[in-house]
C-alpha cells in the first residue's frame, strides 16, 4: 500500500521533494512537508489526528503540535517537516501546493498543480502511522479498522459523487 503511494509520486517527480503546506483558513501558521505532500499522505496524517481525537489547529496551538508530532514520528529524521508563519512558507511550490484544513478535513486547496488521489487504503496507512508512534501512544487495531471504514464511506463516496457530477457536466 505504501509502495503504491510512493509509485504515484515517482510517476510525477524526477526532482527533489514532493512539497506541500498544511494550514487553516486564517493562514497564520503552516506545516511544511518536504516529502510525501500528496493528498493521500496528508489525508492519512489528518485522519490519524482525528482518530486520536486531538484538538484541531484552528482551535488552538495544541492541534499544530499534535499534527507535527504525528508527521514527525512517521518520517523520523531531520529534514522532512517545518513549521512557520504561513507567509514565510513555500506555498506555490510546483508540487502539491497548500491544503487548507478544518476539523482534520481538507476544505480547500491553493497552488494545486497535479490531480489528487484520495487515500484509498486508509486502514493500512493508519496502521503504518500507528506503528511509528511511541508504544504508549498507539491505538488498538480494531479502532483503526472501524475508523477507516467510516472514513472511506464518507470520503470515497464524495469522490465518486464528484466524478459522476463531472461526467454529467461533460454531456
Amino acid at each position: 500500500m505504501i509502495e503504491k503511494m510512493k509509485d504515484r509520486i515517482k510517476e510525477r517527480y524526477n526532482k527533489m521533494g514532493d512539497r506541500a503546506v498544511i494550514t487553516t483558513k486564517s493562514k497564520d501558521v503552516g506545516v511544511y512537508l518536504h516529502w510525501d505532500g500528496t493528498m493521500d499522505f496528508v489525508e492519512g496524517f489528518l485522519a490519524y489526528c482525528d482518530l486520536k481525537e486531538y484538538r484541531s489547529p484552528e482551535v488552538d496551538d495544541y492541534g499544530w503540535a499534535r499534527l507535527c508530532q504525528v508527521i514527525g514520528n512517521y518520517f523520523g529524521g531531520k529534514l522532512s517537516i517545518g513549521v512557520d508563519r504561513y507567509e514565510k512558507l513555500d506555498t506555490d511550490n510546483y508540487d502539491n501546493g497548500v491544503y487548507i484544513i478544518e476539523n482534520w478535513e481538507i476544505i480547500g486547496r491553493e497552488y494545486q498543480h497535479y490531480k489528487d488521489y484520495h487515500q484509498d487504503n486508509m486502514d493500512e496507512f493508519l496502521l503504518e502511522i500507528n506503528r511509528r508512534m511511541p508504544k504508549h501512544e498507539q491505538v488498538p487495531s480494531y479502532e483503526i479498522f472501524s475508523y477507516a471504514k467510516k472514513w472511506k464511506e464518507k470520503h470515497l463516496k464524495e469522490e465518486k459523487d464528484t466524478e459522476e457530477g463531472d461526467l454529467n457536466n461533460d454531456r
